[in-house]
């Protein structure tokens, strides 16, 4: 990783929040430790980390309030944990704008990975080819500037919401699979993770489709993927 890499644990467990600190400090990184979700924003706003690694189940505000607001000043990623194991937790984070999702107990190897993986999505810019670039009556996506515009309004995107419309952008009016766009958007470790190209889709389809509910930009292949519809 990068030297000076810094992480924000934000987890009212205070036996988790010293272990985690012990065996990502040995990894390399920086840690912050908060043990409620509004010193957590404050460490945010003050220390600006590179990654947020947030608990759910967080007494006065719980995680997906702080998410919420953590999406509203900031693009860094998100690492949502929690001691549940529902789907509906996890689809509920995922659309709340976080880049993965971990469900306690949970290995240390495991979740440094998912942080080294999380923060190479987000240091990998985009390469730029000449034209990348596409447009329309309401919407426009500058790839080699990572700036997207619908309806003259600009559009906050992640690092990975940005490389996902990338990769549909750039394979325009063809289908691709979720296979690929989880190998090429996430990387090798997520193939077979279909549900996170299914809530990315969803996301982007808030921002950039004029109806979210009737998509015509990213339409649904069913069974197999997703397609890029220029106008």
């Amino acid at each position: 990783m990068e030297k000076g890499t810094t992480l924000l644990v934000v987890d009212d467990d205070v036996n988790l929040s010293s272990a985690l600190r012990i065996y990502l400090e040995r990894q390399g990184y920086n840690i912050l430790c908060a043990h409620d979700a509004r010193a957590g924003l404050q460490f945010l706003y003050e220390r600006r980390p590179d990654l947020v690694i947030l608990d759910i189940m967080m007494p006065n505000m719980d995680g997906w309030e702080a998410c919420r607001r953590i999406r509203e000043l900031t693009s860094v990623p998100i690492i949502m944990l929690t001691a549940r194991g529902q789907e509906e937790d996890k689809v509920t984070g995922l659309k709340l704008g976080a880049d993965d999702y971990m469900v306690k107990p949970f290995s240390m190897r495991e979740l440094a990975e998912r942080v080294k993986a999380v923060l190479r999505r987000a240091a990998q810019p985009n390469q730029p080819d000449d034209g990348e670039q596409y447009s329309d009556s309401d919407l426009l996506i500058d790839i080699a500037s990572r700036t997207v515009v619908h309806r003259d309004e600009p559009v906050d995107l992640t690092s990975t919401e940005m490389r996902f419309l990338a990769y549909l952008v750039r394979h325009a009016n063809r289908v691709v699979t979720h296979e690929q766009l989880l190998h090429h958007v996430w990387g090798k470790e997520y193939v077979g993770e279909t549900e996170y190209t299914k809530l990315f889709v969803w996301r982007l389809r808030q921002k950039i489709e004029n109806d979210p509910q009737v998509p015509q930009r990213i339409v649904t292949e069913r069974g197999v993927g997703y397609r890029f519809v220029t106008e």
